[in-house]
């Protein structure tokens, strides 16, 4: 009784840990949407975050590792986590992109395909297996199908408003008329949140795989973060390099924007390797669906 009473309060945990970490992704996705409107740029968001959650996250490296025995962070890990930061760069950028141009609900709608592509890859890497004789086989399966279709969907679909709220322009299943010009660019946009779940579905694989071989949450997020940070800014360097005033930041929501994504961020990595660790990558991805009731909301 006792080892199931523990399983089912580690089953809460995780459980609670990912609810309220998609809430606050979305979230974020809303106030990044208004900081654009205040003229903050993609790249120093991202790259200006993601170098602040590297320095929160730094203390934690000299108190987390030392009771614990590891193994050397040999020169393959290190390639790993920063084939992994690149990975992250894209779907980061891609992602917030597609919201810019867009809105946090598309965004949260086309999450509708990372559960199935990361299944998918698991299936192909041997990190969960498919038997048509076990239920939950059946229901991945299923989930998988249902959750690609839908993603269709939200791209092809161009038919009435189904939630609209008149304060908020941005909340419909469509994009409203002055968001989207023509059908071209709502593919486009679709695209972009396609390619956005294909990377964080082989980001989900990747990550799995190296933690695996190096369990420390918190000196693998620290390297990811640093690594996304360094691989954006040098990105966003070349794409603006005609325009360094964007680099300026103001004490205003673009200031805030920044701060509490890179918050976020510190928290974010670190509870996704350790529920990757635990539960594996299907587990992490499973969530994402549930993003398009919470953006709506």
């Amino acid at each position: 009784m006792a080892g199931t009473a523990s399983h089912w309060r580690r089953e809460a945990v995780f459980l609670t840990t990912m609810l309220a970490i998609e809430t606050t992704g979305i979230g974020l996705s809303t106030l990044f949407k208004v900081a654009t409107a205040k003229g903050l740029n993609i790249y120093p968001f991202i790259g200006y975050s993601y170098i602040l959650a590297s320095l929160l996250l730094l203390p934690s490296l000299f108190f987390t590792n030392r009771s614990r025995t590891l193994p050397p962070l040999s020169l393959s890990i290190l390639c790993k986590i920063g084939l992994q930061g690149f990975l992250g760069s894209i779907y980061v950028i891609t992602g917030y992109v597609g919201i810019k141009y867009s809105n946090p609900t598309l965004g949260s709608a086309m999450g509708n395909i990372s559960p199935a592509l990361t299944f998918i890859l698991a299936v192909i890497f041997r990190m969960e297996k498919v038997s048509f004789k076990e239920r939950s086989s059946v229901a991945k399966v299923m989930g998988t199908i249902l959750s690609l279709t839908g993603a269709l969907v939200v791209i092809f679909y161009h038919g009435p408003h189904v939630f609209v709220a008149s304060s908020l322009p941005y909340v419909n299943f469509r994009i409203s008329p002055s968001l989207s010009s023509s059908n071209s660019d709502w593919l486009i946009r679709g695209a972009l949140f396609t390619i956005q779940g294909i990377f964080v579905s082989v980001s989900f694989i990747l990550q799995a795989h190296i933690m695996s071989q190096y369990p420390a949450a918190f000196t693998v997020s620290f390297l990811y973060t640093l690594c996304v940070s360094f691989v954006t800014t040098t990105i966003g360097l070349v794409v603006e390099k005609n325009n360094p005033s964007v680099w300026i930041i103001h004490f205003d929501i673009t200031l805030i924007t920044i701060v509490t994504m890179a918050i976020i961020t510190s928290v974010y990595y670190v509870i996704h390797s350790w529920t990757v660790r635990h539960e594996g990558p299907v587990y992490l991805a499973i969530f994402k669906p549930l993003s398009i009731l919470i953006a709506v909301v």
